[in-house]
Protein backbone atom coordinates (compact mmCIF):
# COMPACT_ATOMS: atom_id res chain seq x y z
CA UNK A 1 0.00 0.00 0.00
CA UNK A 2 1.53 3.42 -0.98
CA UNK A 3 1.04 5.80 1.67
CA UNK A 4 1.82 9.67 1.95
CA UNK A 5 1.88 10.37 5.73
CA UNK A 6 1.40 13.38 7.49
CA UNK A 7 2.46 14.33 11.03
CA UNK A 8 4.83 16.87 12.84
CA UNK A 9 3.93 16.24 16.84
CA UNK A 10 5.48 13.23 18.86
CA UNK A 11 2.22 11.92 19.15
CA UNK A 12 2.76 10.98 15.23
CA UNK A 13 6.12 9.27 15.59
CA UNK A 14 4.80 6.00 16.66
CA UNK A 15 2.58 5.68 13.56
CA UNK A 16 5.00 6.41 11.48
CA UNK A 17 7.16 3.58 13.15
CA UNK A 18 4.83 0.99 12.50
CA UNK A 19 4.05 1.82 8.84
CA UNK A 20 7.83 1.66 8.58
CA UNK A 21 7.73 -1.95 10.65
CA UNK A 22 5.38 -3.23 8.53
CA UNK A 23 6.47 -4.98 4.97
CA UNK A 24 2.83 -4.22 3.51
CA UNK A 25 3.25 -0.07 3.35
CA UNK A 26 5.53 1.75 1.31
CA UNK A 27 5.74 5.06 2.29
CA UNK A 28 6.34 7.37 -0.10
CA UNK A 29 6.92 10.78 1.58
CA UNK A 30 6.91 12.13 4.87
CA UNK A 31 4.85 15.54 5.20
CA UNK A 32 5.33 17.99 8.22
CA UNK A 33 5.51 21.05 9.19
CA UNK A 34 8.36 23.88 8.72
CA UNK A 35 11.07 23.94 10.73
CA UNK A 36 11.08 26.61 14.00
CA UNK A 37 13.39 28.88 15.52
CA UNK A 38 13.67 27.73 19.15
CA UNK A 39 15.36 28.96 22.44
CA UNK A 40 17.23 31.96 22.92
CA UNK A 41 19.56 31.48 20.16
CA UNK A 42 16.24 30.84 17.60
CA UNK A 43 18.44 27.76 16.42
CA UNK A 44 15.91 26.16 13.94
CA UNK A 45 14.45 22.66 15.24
CA UNK A 46 13.01 19.71 13.70
CA UNK A 47 10.35 18.56 14.25
CA UNK A 48 10.07 15.10 15.91
CA UNK A 49 8.53 13.34 12.67
CA UNK A 50 10.83 14.52 10.90
CA UNK A 51 13.53 13.74 12.86
CA UNK A 52 11.79 10.41 12.54
CA UNK A 53 11.63 10.50 8.81
CA UNK A 54 15.23 11.51 8.24
CA UNK A 55 16.71 8.67 10.94
CA UNK A 56 14.74 6.22 8.65
CA UNK A 57 16.16 7.74 5.16
CA UNK A 58 12.62 8.68 4.17
CA UNK A 59 11.78 11.92 1.46
CA UNK A 60 10.60 14.40 3.93
CA UNK A 61 8.08 17.04 2.28
CA UNK A 62 7.59 20.08 4.26
CA UNK A 63 4.99 22.73 2.77
CA UNK A 64 4.01 25.87 4.64
CA UNK A 65 0.40 25.52 2.93
CA UNK A 66 -0.68 21.68 2.12
CA UNK A 67 -3.54 23.56 0.01
CA UNK A 68 -0.84 25.19 -2.22
CA UNK A 69 -0.93 24.34 -5.89
CA UNK A 70 2.33 23.27 -5.96
CA UNK A 71 2.00 21.16 -2.91
CA UNK A 72 -1.02 19.84 -4.61
CA UNK A 73 1.20 18.71 -7.66
CA UNK A 74 3.80 16.80 -5.71
CA UNK A 75 1.40 14.70 -4.10
CA UNK A 76 -0.35 13.76 -7.55
CA UNK A 77 2.47 13.18 -8.79
CA UNK A 78 3.35 10.88 -5.84
CA UNK A 79 0.20 8.68 -6.98
CA UNK A 80 -0.77 7.55 -2.75
CA UNK A 81 -3.13 4.87 -2.74
CA UNK A 82 -4.00 6.70 1.30
CA UNK A 83 -3.17 9.57 2.93
CA UNK A 84 -2.29 8.74 6.67
CA UNK A 85 -2.41 11.70 8.65
CA UNK A 86 -1.37 12.13 12.81
CA UNK A 87 -0.76 15.62 14.62
CA UNK A 88 0.06 17.45 11.39
CA UNK A 89 -1.19 20.65 12.24
CA UNK A 90 -2.58 22.09 8.94
CA UNK A 91 -6.42 21.79 7.64
CA UNK A 92 -6.09 18.95 4.59
CA UNK A 93 -7.83 21.02 1.79
CA UNK A 94 -10.83 19.10 -0.31
CA UNK A 95 -8.91 18.29 -3.48
CA UNK A 96 -5.80 16.67 -1.29
CA UNK A 97 -8.87 14.48 0.17
CA UNK A 98 -10.04 13.54 -2.75
CA UNK A 99 -6.75 12.31 -3.80
CA UNK A 100 -6.31 8.75 -2.61
CA UNK A 101 -8.70 5.79 -3.86
CA UNK A 102 -8.26 4.16 0.15
CA UNK A 103 -9.40 7.21 1.65
CA UNK A 104 -7.69 10.11 4.01
CA UNK A 105 -7.70 8.60 7.41
CA UNK A 106 -6.58 10.89 10.55
CA UNK A 107 -5.51 9.34 13.56
CA UNK A 108 -7.05 11.26 16.70
CA UNK A 109 -6.32 11.22 20.69
CA UNK A 110 -9.51 10.99 21.79
CA UNK A 111 -12.99 9.14 21.46
CA UNK A 112 -14.29 11.49 19.05
CA UNK A 113 -17.09 12.90 18.84
CA UNK A 114 -15.50 14.69 22.10
CA UNK A 115 -12.47 16.52 21.87
CA UNK A 116 -12.18 17.62 18.71
CA UNK A 117 -9.44 19.91 18.19
CA UNK A 118 -5.57 20.59 18.50
CA UNK A 119 -5.23 19.73 22.03
CA UNK A 120 -7.44 16.82 23.12
CA UNK A 121 -4.90 15.29 25.46
CA UNK A 122 -4.54 18.33 27.55
CA UNK A 123 -8.09 19.07 27.49
CA UNK A 124 -9.22 15.30 28.65
CA UNK A 125 -6.87 15.95 31.54
CA UNK A 126 -7.79 19.53 32.38
CA UNK A 127 -11.48 18.06 32.73
CA UNK A 128 -10.52 15.56 34.91
CA UNK A 129 -11.55 12.78 32.76
CA UNK A 130 -11.03 8.89 33.76
CA UNK A 131 -11.49 7.68 30.17
CA UNK A 132 -10.10 8.90 27.03
CA UNK A 133 -8.98 7.03 23.78
CA UNK A 134 -7.89 6.52 19.98
CA UNK A 135 -9.87 7.23 17.12
CA UNK A 136 -9.18 6.69 13.68
CA UNK A 137 -11.47 8.55 11.42
CA UNK A 138 -12.06 9.36 7.28
CA UNK A 139 -11.33 13.16 6.87
CA UNK A 140 -13.09 15.52 5.73
CA UNK A 141 -12.13 19.37 4.72
CA UNK A 142 -13.98 20.40 8.82
CA UNK A 143 -11.98 20.24 12.19
CA UNK A 144 -12.11 16.20 13.14
CA UNK A 145 -15.53 15.46 11.67
CA UNK A 146 -15.21 12.91 9.55
CA UNK A 147 -16.65 9.06 10.00
CA UNK A 148 -15.45 6.65 12.84
CA UNK A 149 -13.65 3.94 11.65
CA UNK A 150 -12.06 2.05 14.66
CA UNK A 151 -11.77 3.40 18.22
CA UNK A 152 -10.00 1.92 21.97
CA UNK A 153 -10.67 3.29 24.68
CA UNK A 154 -7.69 4.11 27.33
CA UNK A 155 -7.82 4.72 31.32
CA UNK A 156 -6.45 7.67 32.36
CA UNK A 157 -4.50 7.32 35.79
CA UNK A 158 -4.67 9.70 38.95
CA UNK A 159 -1.38 10.66 38.18
CA UNK A 160 -1.03 10.84 34.61
CA UNK A 161 -0.11 14.27 32.90
CA UNK A 162 0.45 14.97 28.74
CA UNK A 163 3.74 13.72 29.40
CA UNK A 164 2.88 10.29 30.26
CA UNK A 165 -0.68 9.83 28.64
CA UNK A 166 0.39 10.91 25.04
CA UNK A 167 2.99 8.32 24.53
CA UNK A 168 -0.22 5.59 25.74
CA UNK A 169 -2.32 7.14 23.00
CA UNK A 170 0.49 7.05 20.50
CA UNK A 171 1.02 3.42 20.78
CA UNK A 172 -2.55 2.61 20.83
CA UNK A 173 -2.84 5.18 17.85
CA UNK A 174 -0.18 3.23 15.42
CA UNK A 175 -2.11 -0.21 16.00
CA UNK A 176 -5.24 1.62 15.51
CA UNK A 177 -3.80 3.02 11.52
CA UNK A 178 -2.18 -0.40 10.32
CA UNK A 179 -5.27 -2.01 11.54
CA UNK A 180 -7.70 0.32 9.59
CA UNK A 181 -5.45 0.57 6.70
CA UNK A 182 -5.26 -3.72 6.42
CA UNK A 183 -9.35 -3.20 6.68
CA UNK A 184 -9.87 -0.19 4.35
CA UNK A 185 -7.20 -2.25 1.74
CA UNK A 186 -9.80 -5.40 2.00
CA UNK A 187 -13.31 -3.48 1.71
CA UNK A 188 -14.29 -4.06 5.30
CA UNK A 189 -13.73 -1.39 7.55
CA UNK A 190 -16.46 -0.40 9.53
CA UNK A 191 -17.52 3.34 8.88
CA UNK A 192 -19.89 5.62 11.39
CA UNK A 193 -20.98 8.74 11.11
CA UNK A 194 -20.16 11.27 13.93
CA UNK A 195 -23.45 12.10 16.67
CA UNK A 196 -22.21 15.86 15.79
CA UNK A 197 -24.95 17.00 18.85
CA UNK A 198 -22.81 15.02 20.95
CA UNK A 199 -19.58 17.26 20.12
CA UNK A 200 -16.90 18.96 22.49
CA UNK A 201 -13.76 20.79 21.61
CA UNK A 202 -10.04 21.03 22.34
CA UNK A 203 -8.83 24.10 21.30
CA UNK A 204 -5.51 24.97 20.88
CA UNK A 205 -3.42 25.88 24.34
CA UNK A 206 -3.11 29.49 24.63
CA UNK A 207 -0.68 31.15 27.29
CA UNK A 208 -3.42 32.76 29.11
CA UNK A 209 -3.99 28.79 30.13
CA UNK A 210 -0.59 28.40 31.76
CA UNK A 211 -1.43 30.48 34.03
CA UNK A 212 -2.40 29.01 37.44
CA UNK A 213 -6.07 30.60 38.30
CA UNK A 214 -6.29 30.17 42.39
CA UNK A 215 -10.29 31.30 41.88
CA UNK A 216 -10.66 27.61 40.20
CA UNK A 217 -11.30 24.58 42.41
CA UNK A 218 -8.88 22.29 44.23
CA UNK A 219 -9.52 19.67 42.09
CA UNK A 220 -9.18 21.95 38.38
CA UNK A 221 -6.21 23.95 39.66
CA UNK A 222 -4.32 20.28 39.77
CA UNK A 223 -6.10 19.33 36.76
CA UNK A 224 -4.75 22.19 34.64
CA UNK A 225 -1.07 21.11 36.34
CA UNK A 226 -1.49 18.10 35.05
CA UNK A 227 -2.46 18.91 31.77
CA UNK A 228 -0.13 21.29 31.12
CA UNK A 229 3.28 19.10 32.32
CA UNK A 230 5.89 18.59 31.46
CA UNK A 231 5.22 21.64 28.31
CA UNK A 232 4.17 24.14 28.53
CA UNK A 233 3.44 24.54 32.34
CA UNK A 234 1.52 25.73 34.64
CA UNK A 235 3.17 29.59 36.52
CA UNK A 236 2.23 31.05 39.48
CA UNK A 237 3.60 34.39 40.47
CA UNK A 238 5.31 34.77 43.72
CA UNK A 239 7.02 37.82 45.40
CA UNK A 240 6.90 39.22 41.64
CA UNK A 241 8.90 36.56 40.36
CA UNK A 242 7.34 33.20 38.47
CA UNK A 243 7.15 29.49 39.42
CA UNK A 244 6.34 26.91 37.06
CA UNK A 245 4.09 24.48 39.04
CA UNK A 246 5.23 20.79 38.26
CA UNK A 247 3.01 18.47 40.66
CA UNK A 248 0.43 19.21 42.95
CA UNK A 249 -2.39 17.20 44.71
CA UNK A 250 -6.12 18.29 46.61
CA UNK A 251 -5.53 19.35 49.97
CA UNK A 252 -8.37 18.00 52.26
CA UNK A 253 -10.08 19.42 54.53
CA UNK A 254 -8.30 22.39 53.84
CA UNK A 255 -9.73 25.94 52.85
CA UNK A 256 -8.46 29.60 52.38
CA UNK A 257 -8.62 32.35 50.51
CA UNK A 258 -7.22 31.71 46.82
CA UNK A 259 -3.79 31.95 46.85
CA UNK A 260 -2.93 32.39 50.33
CA UNK A 261 -0.11 30.07 51.61
CA UNK A 262 -2.61 27.96 54.32
CA UNK A 263 0.93 25.52 55.23
CA UNK A 264 4.84 24.46 54.83
CA UNK A 265 5.53 21.06 55.62
CA UNK A 266 7.53 18.41 54.60
CA UNK A 267 5.17 17.61 52.09
CA UNK A 268 4.71 20.84 50.21
CA UNK A 269 3.22 24.30 50.18
CA UNK A 270 -0.33 24.13 51.00
CA UNK A 271 -2.35 26.78 49.34
CA UNK A 272 -6.10 27.80 48.98
CA UNK A 273 -8.21 27.69 46.55
CA UNK A 274 -11.52 28.80 45.06
CA UNK A 275 -12.75 25.71 46.88
CA UNK A 276 -10.69 23.79 48.93
CA UNK A 277 -6.81 23.67 48.94
CA UNK A 278 -3.98 21.91 47.18
CA UNK A 279 -0.27 20.76 47.98
CA UNK A 280 1.88 22.20 45.71
CA UNK A 281 4.55 19.22 45.78
CA UNK A 282 7.15 19.79 43.16
CA UNK A 283 7.89 23.30 41.89
CA UNK A 284 10.76 25.39 39.58
CA UNK A 285 11.49 29.00 40.42
CA UNK A 286 12.09 31.22 37.83
CA UNK A 287 15.35 31.05 36.27
CA UNK A 288 16.25 27.82 38.80
CA UNK A 289 15.73 23.97 38.88
CA UNK A 290 12.94 21.87 39.35
CA UNK A 291 12.74 20.70 43.36
CA UNK A 292 10.80 19.73 46.18
CA UNK A 293 8.49 22.59 47.03
CA UNK A 294 9.46 22.23 50.66
CA UNK A 295 12.97 23.04 49.65
CA UNK A 296 11.61 26.33 48.03
CA UNK A 297 9.62 27.18 50.33
CA UNK A 298 12.83 26.79 53.01
CA UNK A 299 14.92 28.75 51.14
CA UNK A 300 12.52 31.39 49.98
CA UNK A 301 11.47 31.23 53.84
CA UNK A 302 7.97 30.91 52.77
CA UNK A 303 5.28 31.03 56.01
CA UNK A 304 1.43 30.48 56.76
CA UNK A 305 -0.12 33.76 56.04
CA UNK A 306 1.94 34.68 53.13
CA UNK A 307 0.28 34.99 49.07
CA UNK A 308 0.75 34.08 45.86
CA UNK A 309 -1.06 36.97 43.82
CA UNK A 310 -3.91 36.49 41.53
Amino acid sequence: MRVLFFGTAEFAVPSLEALLADRRFEILAVVTQPDKPQGRGQRMVFSPVKQAALHAGLTVLQPRRVRSADFLEQARSLQPDVLALAAFGQIIPQPLLDLPPLGPINVHGSLLPAYRGAAPIQHALLNGETMTGVTTMWMEATLDTGDMLLQREVPIEPDDTTGTLTPKLATVGAQLLTETLLLLERGICPRTPQDHARATYAPAITPDDTRVRWEESAERVCNRIRALSPRPGVFATFRGRGVKLWRAQVAPERAGEPGQVLAVTRDGVTVGTGGGAVTLQEVQPESGRRMAAADWARGARIRAGDSFQT
